[in-house]
């Protein structure tokens, strides 16, 4: 029977010197007793999964609403893809593919419904409320510390330093990470955590690109924008001949990008680690820049296919119809709630005198999916029609 010391010991001689081990966990707010069979990480990434907020994800946008149609990503299956990127990322660098796989299945936790348009409508509702303002990983964060319930001794899921310092310092182009002194906003996090905020990308950029082709926001032709995506989906069709269809070029042209991402990733993350010597975690941890990343010449590559991805998706206007419609939906009942706390569950509202009204229905409509926002949209604006 394998046990966590075999695990502990089998992370000691495969790992690299600067990946974090989790005999070597900061540990966790609230001390508990080591299981027999899982490491700590492992012992995280399963407390992440069987969350609350991770099955909510299901039901919460990533880019096109969730009644755009049952193929498109959902705010689960984009972390479950960034997950397995994760892992691939981890495991190929030598680092600890546990604390990886828990830190990204729980990164997205502190979204809002509808995506970003919905964060940027509780950040102005906030800001509006006199409460500062709102970050999705600062309530991530909020998320796994605080909100979840899962125990009678403690608030939140108790996770380790690592996976929660991961949550607060997830850094992507969509996000603006801040943490107070208890995750030491001079140090950069771990390896395993910059791999995340790295998967995070290949996932979105590659998956937005997929779903784009499938609605019909893009043409293959229009990818003459970004000629080396375009080569793609050329060879995949020169392949497998003329009258393949579509879907199938896609698939091959798609996997292609996705290797191109993660190897460029591996080759140049490598290079940095040998480059500038990095032999420990406290050497990661002291590092003045990023160590996991695509190389500068990728980045120019990667422009023009976010461009397009910009104004195609991101900016198209049955995309920015939803955002419209989803920014002013949330103020609204933020702004009901916040009138009229007594709208609240009974749970939320025992929290206002220690938290703050603002805060509460932050907490309260920031863990709703989108289909539960709406049913409590219609219910409190809309005439009961039901006899």
């Amino acid at each position: 029977m394998l046990t966590r010391e075999h695990l502990q010991e089998a992370e000691d001689n495969y790992l690299a010197p600067y990946a974090m081990h989790s005999s070597k966990t900061r540990g966790r707010a609230h001390e508990i007793r080591p299981d027999r069979l899982r490491t700590e990480f492992q012992r995280d990434r399963d407390r992440v999964i069987h969350s609350m907020a991770f099955r909510k994800l299901e039901f919460k946008t990533q880019v096109h609403v969730i009644t755009a149609g049952d193929y498109f990503r959902t705010r689960l299956t984009h972390t479950m893809e960034v997950a397995q990127i994760a892992r691939t990322l981890a495991r190929s660098l030598r680092l600890n593919s546990d604390l990886a796989e828990a830190i990204a299945l729980s990164h997205d936790f502190g979204h809002t419904p509808f995506g970003h348009a919905g964060e940027d409508a509780m950040r102005e509702a906030m800001r509006e409320a006199g409460a500062g303002g709102f970050e999705h990983n600062e309530q991530g964060l909020r998320t796994v510390e605080i909100l979840e319930e899962r125990s009678a001794e403690h608030p939140g899921l108790n996770l380790t330093y690592e996976v929660r310092e991961g949550i607060i310092k997830h850094d992507t182009a969509f996000d603006k990470p801040s943490c107070d002194a208890r995750y030491h906003p001079e140090e950069r996090p771990t390896l395993e955590s910059q791999l995340v905020d790295l998967a995070d990308e290949i996932a979105y950029n590659n998956a937005d690109l997929d779903d784009a082709l499938v609605m019909g926001l893009i043409e293959v032709k229009d990818l003459k924008a970004a000629p080396w995506v375009l080569e793609y989906f050329d060879e995949a069709r020169r392949e497998l001949g003329g009258e393949a269809p579509l879907k199938f070029v896609t698939y091959r042209a798609l996997g292609r990008l996705y290797s191109d991402h993660v190897e460029d990733a591996l080759t140049h993350s490598e290079g940095a680690l040998r480059t500038n010597a990095i032999s420990s975690i406290e050497d990661v941890r002291r590092f003045s820049g990023r160590l996991v990343d695509f190389s500068p010449e990728f980045k120019q590559r990667l422009k023009p296919l976010k461009r397009l991805l910009l104004e195609r998706v991101y900016f198209h206007p049955g995309t920015l119809t939803n955002s419209l419609k989803a920014r002013r939906m949330l103020k609204a009942l933020f702004e009901q709630y916040h009138e009229n706390p007594v709208l609240l569950p009974w749970k939320y509202q025992r929290r206002i005198e220690t938290d703050g009204k603002a805060r509460v229905v932050c907490d309260y409509i920031a863990g709703m999916t989108d289909r539960f926002f709406i049913e409590q949209y219609e219910r409190i604006f809309l005439p009961d029609t039901h006899r």
